[in-house]
């Protein structure tokens, strides 16, 4: 009966394993991923880029492939044992007093609508036009100018000009400039319109000077790779302040903005849409107001 008694328990409870086996490390993720930053640097600066960008890729593609089929490459890993034992010193055991339903607190409790967040990025690109045209008409004694290195971002053609022609106004350049700048401001003021709740302290110290200076840091140090004729073109100290700006300005028209609560704080019923008395506020007629 005894020897019955621990089969059965070597059946219940069964030996860790010594050892698992586990996907192999590979690289080719590595290679694919550069292979792509290659491609697109090469609309910026020189077709054979992108030509080794595609080449990387394809290699990326069929390496990282490789690795899967026709069968997973796996590599064994031993596996170390501990045994860990609990403790406490601890005589009285600390009870958390509850009170009504336990719902736990997803963070930031409030945040700011899509419109908070889309006029920041507006009012924000106004003034960051303002400085700019402003350094324009200081430096070449032209509002144009800044707007057509703006478009030289995705239209290398406007820095093949010379410098009357830099300072002339061109509709192609300007219709380029004011898509960019407004696509990018509005999706830096989404951008802002969610962190600024969770910066609690001094968000326009945080969000409204220390990340723009941030962001012109890592351009400054991306740009001389990707564009080096673009980058001769800019005054760095006049694009920081003008990132500064906007900001400022972002940050202080999201700020005023009524917060909502956020829908993950909400109940079930009122994300759902459900008539649930007691958590729906009704109209005077008695209906209810989902």
């Amino acid at each position: 009966m005894a020897t019955l008694l621990s089969v059965e328990k070597e059946h219940q409870s069964p030996r860790a394993p010594v050892e698992i086996e586990l996907p192999a490390s590979t690289a080719w993720p590595l290679v694919l991923a550069f292979g792509f930053t290659l491609m697109f640097a090469g609309l910026l600066t020189s077709v054979s880029v992108s030509v080794l960008g595609v080449v990387l890729g394809i290699a990326g593609c069929v390496g990282w492939f490789r690795e899967v089929f026709p069968r997973e490459h796996e590599e064994s890993v031993s596996v170390i044992q501990e045994d860990l034992s609990v403790a406490t010193e601890r005589r009285v055991i600390e009870r958390l007093p509850v009170t009504g339903e336990l719902v736990r607190a997803w963070l930031p409790l409030e945040t700011y609508p899509i419109s908070a967040g889309l006029k920041g990025g507006l009012a924000g690109s106004v003034a960051m036009a303002v400085l700019a045209c402003g350094y324009g008409l200081l430096k070449a004694g032209s509002i144009w100018y800044p707007i057509n290195l703006l478009s030289a971002v995705v239209y290398s053609q406007s820095l093949k000009l010379g410098p009357a022609q830099l300072t002339s106004f061109h509709a192609d350049s300007f219709a380029l400039a004011l898509l960019l700048h407004g696509l990018v401001s509005s999706l830096v003021g989404l951008l802002y319109g969610a962190m600024l709740p969770m910066l609690s302290r001094r968000p326009i110290l945080l969000g409204g000077v220390l990340a723009p200076v941030l962001w012109s840091g890592l351009l400054y140090s991306m740009l001389g790779i990707l564009n080096p004729l673009l980058e001769s073109h800019i005054d760095w100290l006049w694009f920081t302040v003008s990132q500064v700006a906007f900001g400022i300005i972002a940050g202080l028209v999201v700020v005023r903005q009524l917060r909502v609560p956020t829908r993950e704080n909400l109940p079930f019923a009122l994300r759902a849409g459900i008539e649930a008395p007691g958590t729906i506020a009704t109209r005077e007629s008695g209906e209810t107001r989902l």
